[in-house]
């Protein structure tokens, strides 16, 4: 076994054998790199402590304290309640809309409702388990939908009929949605049902959540931090034990950076799998694209199910999905350092949690997880911006509600004087499609270099820790000044691969910690036993509010 990872690492070229060299000290490479890295260490220095000047004086709003301890408990857990007929689904979806008017005017994660719907539907869910006179009846109910009664929220860019779908864009303000997303609808058909959308930033392109049509979405667990994007508002509010279940899309981290920064599992299923009709301006028909969706939870238990109404039968049976895994038959591998000049290296506090992660593994598996590393991840953030001008959209036409094409040099104009109705994540979108395109040859020819070498790592065995993110949760408009650091999650876009954000307890700040667990083509189901045992071992999600409940 040894031996075959040895050899399976030097045919990846992950590391070479070199004669002897002279010191360190004396390579003009090393002192270059070296430079570097200290005048990034200042910067990022110098950037946080300008936040916390700017933040020091503004307390934190804090969050009450639930009501009802339903609201805490597990997709998973609800529907046995409701099977069993320990609870109605009216009780359920009634505990989830008083949980939202508690909690969103601090957050502002929840833009549009449909609560009177909701209820109807709950009712009308109750009324088949009191016809289903007999446990074999009843059986059958649940088999068919497995999210039976099971509140969710949505991004409010990905449609769902009746609710608004704006984008974040001015121009579409007021907005409705005339039919379900494909997305939507699997969750319906499973039996989940609806509570209303979540905020999201303009056209969904901005690692923090916020537009000039809803305004501000915070983190739950600090009111002056960020709660990531685009799923900023689905993390926010499940955080928060608004919605037990968020719908999150991904196509550069934007499932798995509000689920980090909010404390929660963000799984992005292998790119290809699932219908994009009706997420944002998609038709279903695109050729390729990096974009998936994923659930956003607070525990690891969720996923499967949620993974299995996306997919739908043939699918998940195809992934393998609830497949029992054996932990101590993996190999594991683990990155610390991506190696992109462009991003801050990870932190103290997330290398350390990280090392406990190895740890942990090295106890339940017969060869300690080994490290690696890939020459390909230090062009992370370039590899990512060459495949979204494969994309089938126009950036400038979509900010126009595909009526006009914005122009960069008049928003520009706009956005000094103060009279642009685009945030700034999207004028400087704009920017970047006037700054020089990456080498389109070069860059295939290294994102082909990458994914073999990561494909043939991994195979169908093995799983990858990966950080999260360089630090935890940025505080508000931060991100500006750090705007390459989302390469940490955009790269498995890139790849297509499977990847699951999972919480590891909380920082001295008070914020998440986390570590992103990737695996090959198709292997969602690794990623998720993986994260239910660390979720076991490091306690999964923490409440960001006081609670008189044990959360183990």
């Amino acid at each position: 076994m040894t031996g075959y990872r040895k050899e399976k690492q030097e045919k990846v070229h992950l590391k070479k054998t070199r004669p002897p060299k002279k010191s360190k000290t004396s390579n003009p490479c090393y002192c270059f790199s070296y430079v570097i890295s200290f005048v990034r260490f200042i910067y990022d220095f110098l950037v946080s402590l300008i936040f916390y000047y700017v933040y020091k004086n503004t307390p934190s709003k804090t969050l009450p304290p639930v009501e009802d301890l339903l609201v805490l408990d597990s997709c998973t857990t609800i529907v046995n309640k409701i099977k069993n007929k320990e609870v109605t689904c009216r009780h359920v979806v009634e505990c989830f809309i008083k949980r939202i008017e508690q909690v969103n005017p601090i957050l502002n994660a929840v833009v549009d409702t449909r609560f009177d719907k909701a209820l109807v539907e709950a009712d009308e869910y109750d009324k088949l388990i009191e016809l289903a006179n007999t446990e074999e009846k009843i059986n059958l109910i649940f088999d068919g939908k497995p999210l039976f009664g099971i509140p969710f929220t949505s991004k409010e860019s990905t449609g769902a009929e009746g609710m608004a779908w704006t984008l974040g864009l001015v121009s579409r303000t007021g907005m409705k949605s005339k039919e379900d997303a494909e997305v939507v609808k699997s969750l319906k058909t499973a039996g989940a049902i609806l509570l209303g959308v979540t905020n999201v930033p303009e056209i969904n392109l901005w690692c923090e959540t916020r537009n000039k049509v809803y305004g501000q979405t915070n983190n739950p667990y600090n009111t002056n931090h960020s709660a990531g994007g685009s799923s900023g508002g689905e993390a926010s509010i499940v955080s928060a034990c608004g919605s037990p279940l968020g719908l999150g899309t991904d196509i550069g981290g934007s499932a798995r950076i509000p689920a980090f920064n909010c404390g929660l599992f963000g799984h992005k299923l292998t790119t290809g799998f699932i219908n994009t009709k009706g997420m944002t301006f998609r038709k279903g028909t695109e050729k390729q694209t990096m974009v998936s969706a994923g659930p956003i939870t607070k525990y690891a238990e969720d996923l499967t199910p949620v993974i299995k109404a996306f997919l739908g039968p043939e699918k998940s049976l195809e992934l393998k999905i609830g497949q029992e895994v054996d932990l101590s038959s993996l190999k594991y591998y683990y990155v610390d350092k991506p190696n992109d000049a462009r991003v801050s290296p990870i932190s103290d506090e997330l290398q350390i949690v990280l090392d406990h992660v190895i740890e942990d593994i090295t106890s339940i598996t017969e060869l300690p997880p080994l490290k690696v590393k890939f020459s390909g991840t230090r062009y992370s953030y370039s590899l990512w911006r060459h495949s979204m001008t494969k994309e089938e959209s126009d950036f400038c036409a979509t900010l126009g509600n595909n009526q006009t094409r914005v122009c960069v040099w008049s928003e520009i104009l706009k956005t000094i004087v103060g009279r642009s109705n685009h945030s700034l994540a999207a004028v400087l979108k704009l920017i970047d499609l006037q700054l020089p395109k990456v080498n389109a040859v070069w860059a295939d020819a290294e994102i082909d270099k990458l994914s073999n070498e990561i494909s043939t790592l991994l195979g169908d065995d093995s799983v990858l820790f990966f950080p999260s993110s360089p630090t935890t949760a940025k505080r508000h408009c931060e991100p500006f000044l750090h705007p390459y650091n989302f390469a940490y999650w955009a790269i498995f876009n890139v790849l297509k691969l499977p990847v699951t954000q999972v919480p590891l307890g909380l920082g001295l700040n008070g914020l998440p910690l986390g570590i992103q667990v990737v695996a090959g083509m198709n292997q969602d189901r690794l990623c998720v036993a993986v994260a239910k045992h660390l979720e076991l071992t490091f306690g999964g999600w923490k409440p960001p509010f006081t609670t008189s409940k044990m959360i183990n």
